[in-house]
């Protein structure tokens, strides 16, 4: 991509999904996700329904006048986005191709944790891990994420998720929020996410395209998997073929939610069809009740 194209995209970028993380999520990610907890702050004066067990003895002595502890949240955190830049991720039917949602969404992702002063970091991965950004705050650094994420080529044979979450649990020791955005075509990642998840907050982001759930009734079509480049000729007039894809669909999104459940993990589906801001506004007030 030339340099001015490469900034036209970024700059794009840059605007709407700033914009949208600053008119909707920022309050709501600070709520969604707690900082570390909290320290004190200072001293005032004892008011009507203030907790008595916050009472500052030593300065209420010294004064003869009642006064409480104030404390503030330990806010800072630090945010990892493991990112699937698969072939797969170039797959879609709709208005976008997967890989345009999901630097969409890392993007928003990124400006909410700067808008709140945490800092960000990010792992892309196929079949491997192929881009570690290590966690710091500024703009610079966040367009630099958009960047890379329009700028990596896919490539690779599978998707394997697994080995993103070892690479990051091994590297990453303090307690962290992280996002994994994939389509998890892909499987036995189930042990490197139940240790993940015992020392990190984990948000599994499934994003799947129309067609992954359903077929188009549009006689025989011939298809590639995108990764292996394996090609078929599917007829999807035939209703056992349909229904067969909608129940292998059905399946892998109820082992998906089981397997983030038993971890202690959260699990958002986004359809590429619907709004994933919508979704995305939706998660972050459950987060917070």
């Amino acid at each position: 991509m030339e340099t001015s194209e490469l900034l036209k995209k970024v700059r794009k970028i840059e605007i709407k999904t700033k914009g949208i993380s600053k008119e909707l999520f920022s309050g709501e990610y600070h709520s969604a996700f707690k900082g570390r907890g909290m320290s004190f702050s200072e001293v005032r004066d004892y008011q009507i329904g203030d907790d008595v067990r916050n009472i500052e003895w030593n300065v209420t002595a010294r004064t003869g006048v009642p006064h409480v502890k104030v404390f503030e949240e330990e806010r800072e955190l630090t945010v990892m986005l493991l990112v699937d830049v698969s072939p797969s991720s170039m797959f879609g039917t709709h208005a976008y191709i997967r890989r345009d949602l999901i630097t969409e969404i890392a993007a928003i992702l990124a400006y909410s944790a700067m808008s709140n002063n945490d800092k960000v970091g990010m792992i892309l991965f196929a079949d491997e891990v192929k881009m570690y950004i290590p966690p710091k705050k500024g703009k610079k650094h966040i367009l630099r994420i958009i960047r890379e994420l329009i700028e990596q080529p896919s490539e690779g044979v599978n998707t394997n998720v697994s080995e993103a979450l070892q690479y990051f649990s091994n590297l990453v020791k303090k307690k962290s929020i992280c996002f994994v955005i994939s389509d998890f075509f892909t499987s036995d990642f189930d042990k490197a996410l139940q240790v993940a998840a015992r020392r990190h907050d984990i948000v599994g982001m499934h994003l799947h395209d129309p067609f992954e759930k359903s077929l188009p009734f549009a006689g025989l079509l011939q298809v590639m998997d995108a990764e292996t480049c394996q090609r078929l000729v599917v007829d999807t007039h035939d209703r056992s073929i349909r229904k067969a894809h909608e129940e292998a669909f059905a399946k892998k999104e109820f082992n998906l939610q089981n397997l983030f459940n038993r971890c202690g993990a959260d699990l958002l589906s986004l359809d590429a069809r619907e709004s994933y801001i919508i979704a995305l506004h939706r998660f972050f007030k459950k987060r917070a009740r």
